[in-house]
C-alpha cells in the first residue's frame, strides 16, 4: 500500500490507477460489519433496497408489511459498545397507517435519480406512489391493473421523467411523473413482468424480463421491441439444428413395406381429417397466428419473437456501469451475462448458482464491473464477472435474501432478507487503536514519516 503511495508521489502511476487498486482491495476484503449496524424499522421481509445515486448517503428500503424507510448510512444516530458500534436508525417510515400509504407489501423502491427529494414505491396493492421525502406525503399515484413487481427510473435521463412498471399483467407501462398519466404501453410479453432495468448509456432503451423466460429490449420512441435475447445465440454462433436427412435415413422403412405403409398413413389422415377441410383450416390458422405476431412486433420474425433467455421466469436484471453488458437471473438457477450491443449470450458459466424461484431478486455490480453479487437462498455469492468463478460467499442472514445494493463511495454491500434485517458488508478497519498508539518502524512506515516525529 505505502509503496504504491510513494510511486504515486513520484509520478510512476496515475491517480486513477491508485484509486482503482485501493478500491479493488477493499471490495475483495468484504466481511460482515462489526462496527456499523442498521436498526431495521420493518416488521416484514425486506424486498427491495437502493442507495441514492447523488450523494451515496441515504438508503431506501421497502418491505412486505407495506412500509418504506430511509436511513442515513454515513451519520449514525446512536453508538453502542463504548462508541465502537455505530447504530443507524431510520430517519422516517411511511406505512399503511398513513392516509395514502400502501395497504399491501412493497415489492420495489427507487430513488428519484436527480436528487433525494422524491422516491418511488411499487406495491402488490396495484399502486405506484411518488413520495416527497421532506413532507412524507404522496405527490402522485398511479393505479395499475395488477400487482406491481418492479419499478425503475433511468439514471441517465435528461429529457423524460418516466417510471417503468412491471406487473402481473403482460404489458409494461410507463408512468409520466410530469403529467401523472400513462404515456406508453409496451406489449410483447406472454406472462407477467418481474424485472426491469433502464440502459446505463441510453435514456430511451429499456430492458424487461418476464415470467415467459424472455428478455426484451425496447426503444420507447418507437413501437414494438427491437430485440429479444436468445440463450442459444452466442458470440460463437447459433447451435446448428439437427439435419433432417439424417433423421429421414434413420426412420426410412424397408422397400417391401413401402406401399403398405403409405396406404395406412393415407387412411389414417382421411379418418382423422375427413376430406381434408380440417387440415386446410389448421394451416390457415397457423398462418394467421404468425401474421398477428409479426404485426405486434414490427421488423421481427416469429422465431425471434418467441426466443427465451431462461428456461423459466426471469427474476432479476442488472447492467454494468458502462452499459455494455447485462446480467440476468432466472428460476432455472442460471445467471447469464449478455453482450448488449450484439444481444449474444457470452456463455460465462457461473458456478453453483441457487436462486430462489418464487420472488424477484435484486442483483448488484461493483463500479469496476469485476464482481457481481447474487442472492442465493440464505447467502450472497460474489462471482467474477468475466470468468464466472465463485469469489466468495457471504453468510449472515437467517432467511432467504431478496436484494443487494452496492455503495461505490464506501465500497460497502447492503442486503435485505426475509428475516426483516438489513446487513452491511464492509472492508475491515486497516488501523486499530493499538497500532495507532505504537506505530510500526518497518520499511513501509518510513514513507509516511515526517521530520518532526519522535
Amino acid at each position: 500500500m505505502w509503496k504504491e503511495v510513494k510511486d504515486r508521489e513520484l509520478g510512476r502511476i496515475r491517480p486513477a490507477l491508485l484509486a482503482n487498486r485501493v478500491q479493488s482491495r477493499r471490495i475483495c476484503s468484504l466481511e460482515l460489519a462489526n462496527q456499523k449496524e442498521i436498526i431495521s424499522a420493518h416488521k416484514g421481509a425486506v424486498n427491495s433496497i437502493q442507495i441514492d445515486l447523488t450523494e451515496g448517503r441515504y438508503l431506501l428500503s421497502g418491505a412486505s408489511d407495506g412500509s418504506a424507510a430511509v436511513y442515513d448510512i454515513q451519520q449514525a444516530t446512536d453508538y453502542d459498545g463504548g462508541g465502537l458500534v455505530a447504530k443507524h436508525k431510520s430517519l422516517f417510515v411511511v406505512d399503511k397507517q398513513l392516509e395514502y400509504g400502501h395497504q399491501y407489501g412493497i415489492s420495489s423502491v427507487s430513488w428519484y435519480p436527480v436528487d433525494t427529494g422524491l422516491f418511488v414505491t411499487g406495491s402488490f396493492d396495484h399502486h405506484i406512489k411518488v413520495w416527497d421525502t421532506n413532507t412524507t406525503q404522496v405527490e402522485i399515484q398511479f393505479k395499475l391493473p395488477g400487482k406491481v413487481h418492479g419499478v425503475a427510473m433511468s439514471s441517465v435521463s435528461t429529457t423524460h421523467m418516466l417510471i417503468a412498471a412491471g406487473t402481473e399483467d403482460v404489458q409494461v407501462r410507463l408512468c409520466d411523473m410530469a403529467s401523472g398519466a400513462f404515456t406508453h404501453t409496451l406489449s410483447g410479453h406472454r406472462d407477467g413482468v418481474w424485472a426491469l432495468h433502464w440502459s446505463a448509456s441510453n435514456e430511451w432503451t429499456l430492458a424487461t424480463g418476464g415470467c415467459d423466460g424472455s428478455i426484451r429490449f425496447w426503444d420507447i420512441r418507437r413501437a414494438g421491441c427491437f430485440r429479444v435475447l436468445d440463450q442459444l445465440e452466442s458470440q460463437t454462433g447459433r447451435r446448428p439444428p439437427i439435419p433432417k436427412s439424417s433423421t429421414a435415413k434413420a426412420k426410412k422403412p424397408p422397400a417391401s413395406s413401402n406401399c403398405t405403409s403409405t396406404k395406412a398413413r393415407a387412411a389414417q389422415r382421411k379418418g382423422s381429417l375427413g376430406n381434408g377441410i380440417q387440415s386446410s383450416m389448421s394451416l390457415g390458422k397457423g398462418v394467421t397466428r404468425g401474421s398477428l405476431s409479426q404485426r405486434q412486433h414490427p421488423g421481427m420474425l416469429s422465431t425471434q419473437n418467441r426466443a427465451t433467455a431462461h428456461y423459466g421466469a426471469v427474476t432479476g436484471l442488472e447492467m454494468t456501469n458502462d452499459g455494455l453488458h447485462l446480467f440476468s437471473a432466472g428460476t432455472d438457477s442460471r445467471l447469464r451475462l449478455w453482450d448488449v450491443e450484439s444481444g449474444c449470450n457470452t456463455l460465462v458459466n457461473y458456478e453453483a448458482t441457487r436462486i430462489r424461484p418464487s420472488k424477484a431478486i435484486q442483483l448488484a455490480v461493483t463500479p469496476n464491473s469485476s464482481l457481481v453479487f447474487v442472492p442465493c437462498l440464505t447467502s450472497i455469492k460474489a462471482y467474477d464477472v468475466w470468468s464466472g468463478r465463485l469469489f466468495s460467499t457471504y453468510h449472515g442472514h437467517y432467511d432467504f435474501v431478496n436484494c443487494c445494493s452496492f455503495n461505490s463511495q464506501d465500497q460497502e454491500l447492503y442486503s435485505g432478507s426475509n428475516d426483516r434485517q438489513i446487513l452491511i458488508w464492509s472492508p475491515p478497519a486497516v488501523i486499530s487503536l493499538e497500532e495507532d498508539e505504537t506505530p510500526s518502524r518497518g520499511p513501509a512506515s518510513l514513507f509516511d514519516e515526517d521530520n518532526w516525529s519522535d
